[in-house]
């Protein structure tokens, strides 16, 4: 991971000059500077459009803004490519998000001025692992899912098989999979196209 995109809101420039302590952050405290100067290249952006024409060539991406307009961006940006998601919590970004630490942010990690070089490595690891086992739990979400869709289609059809054949779910289940198999068909297809016609047939009573 050595290509970062700092994502700069303006609500983050405000924050700093809004902030009583925003005179702590100096140029070296600024994502860009530390990066940078712990060898990483760093892209920049300040509004939607540059950002997501910069998230191709991003390995994550580092959002320098309160909170709650993490979550935002978070939502835009991953609709892109997904990558780690890190929050870069200054004194003026922090400030400012007390009153969402307790919302759903899903960021991958935390990155702060006051890290070492080594501490940012482990951080942007860790948080590039988080990342892709959410990614990964995602998936099989879906697939069960999925799978459970299936489920309630087959049982639906062999419902309506053991009703007009008058025959047990075992057979039902048999009669399914034998015209799968004639068809060359998946199980589920055959099953929602037998639910479908019985409804159809259903409503022209």
């Amino acid at each position: 991971m050595r290509s970062l995109l700092v994502v700069e809101h303006r609500a983050a420039n405000e924050v700093a000059m809004a902030d009583p302590q925003s005179d702590q952050l100096s140029k070296k405290q600024t994502p860009k500077y530390l990066l940078e100067d712990y060898g990483y290249q760093v892209l920049r952006a300040g509004d939607e459009k540059k950002a997501e024409l910069q998230m191709n060539n991003a390995d994550a991406v580092v959002l320098h803004m309160p909170l709650n307009e993490v979550k935002l961006w978070r939502a835009k940006l991953l609709k892109q490519k997904t990558v780690p998601l890190l929050w870069w919590c200054s004194a003026a970004s922090a400030s400012r998000s007390a009153a969402f630490c307790e919302d759903d942010i899903q960021v991958d990690g935390i990155l702060t001025p006051s890290m070492s070089e080594q501490e940012l490595h482990w951080a942007l690891h860790f948080g590039s692992k988080q990342c892709f086992e959410r990614l990964q739990w995602i998936n099989e979400r879906k697939q069960l899912e999925g799978r459970l869709e299936e489920r309630k289609w087959i049982d639906m059809a062999k419902g309506i098989l053991c009703k007009i054949k008058n025959i047990s779910e075992a057979e039902a289940y048999d009669v399914l999979r034998k015209q799968a198999m004639n068809e060359r068909k998946r199980m589920v297809d055959v099953a929602t196209s037998i639910v479908k016609v019985y409804q159809i047939l259903q409503d022209q009573k």
